[in-house]
């Protein structure tokens, strides 16, 4: 299933924060999002997800969803977004409980999230009782429990600290290592970008335009090898040179509102 932005617009009242932009996450394909700040990247984002309807243009998905797939487009958050009175695995289940599972369905998907996101030992913790990072996987095991065929996945790891972003990144490219399940993946982080991502879509300051589409010259396994570290750092300083300036001018344009 292919997810496609076409022409897409949009104002908040006089202000206009998107305009024109194009571009389609092929099935499986991992897009990276990347931008000046206030560049409009997560209002693309619930956009993309159908969570905002855009003033021009549309998003549209083309092609049929993975097999058993309950919602083509499932949402993981900066803020994680889980629900403090349920335990882990009442969490992951919460987004099946309105679907035609049955009682069994149901249990095995959970239980395949939970496995996947190695969450299998916390299942009757709270979320009180996690770091972070454990609580972020709860909310990646979540989008896993319907099988989407896209991930829209906003600052996912921003909120965390650097060792625990490390592992997390580790886990998300594992989880998209087979091509069964692409995302879009909102970042101000350029390592991110170019560690995950297949091709990086790159935001001009407000309005947002697509300024350029980068595609990563290597596989994300090829990412972990020595040989290609260094040309892994000169793809994230190629990036840099294309923000830098407008991210200047973004910062004094907060710094002097």
């Amino acid at each position: 299933m292919d997810l496609i932005a076409d022409h897409i617009s949009h104002c908040f009242g006089a202000l206009e924060v998107l305009d024109d932009v194009s571009f389609t996450v092929r099935a499986g394909e991992v897009v990276a999002i990347v931008g000046p700040s206030g560049c409009g990247k997560s209002t693309l984002l619930s956009i993309l997800g159908g969570l905002l309807q855009s003033s021009a243009g549309q998003a549209e998905l083309r092609g049929a969803p993975p097999a058993g797939s309950l919602n083509p487009l499932t949402f993981v958050f900066q803020d994680f977004a889980l629900l403090p009175w349920s335990t882990v695995e009442a969490n992951v289940e919460f987004p099946l409980l309105h679907t035609p599972l049955s009682a069994a369905e149901c249990r095995a998907q959970v239980d395949d999230a939970l496995r996947r996101t190695g969450l299998t030992d916390f299942r009757a913790t709270y979320p009180k009782q996690l770091s972070g990072g454990m609580r972020q996987r709860v909310g990646i095991a979540r989008a896993l429990a319907v099988r989407p065929a896209i991930l829209l996945m906003d600052e996912p790891l921003s909120a965390l600290d650097s060792q625990t972003r490390e592992l997390l990144m580790e886990d998300f490219i594992r989880l998209l290592a087979d091509g069964a399940m692409g995302a879009v993946y909102v970042t101000h982080n350029l390592e991110e970008a170019v560690r995950l991502a297949d091709r990086i879509v790159v935001l001009s300051r407000r309005p947002g335009r697509v300024r350029e589409v980068v595609t990563m010259p290597m596989t994300r396994s090829e990412r972990g090898s020595a040989e290609w570290r260094g040309k892994l750092l000169a793809v994230q300083n190629d990036l840099w040179s294309l923000i830098r300036n407008e991210a200047i001018d973004a910062e004094r344009e907060v710094q002097d509102a």
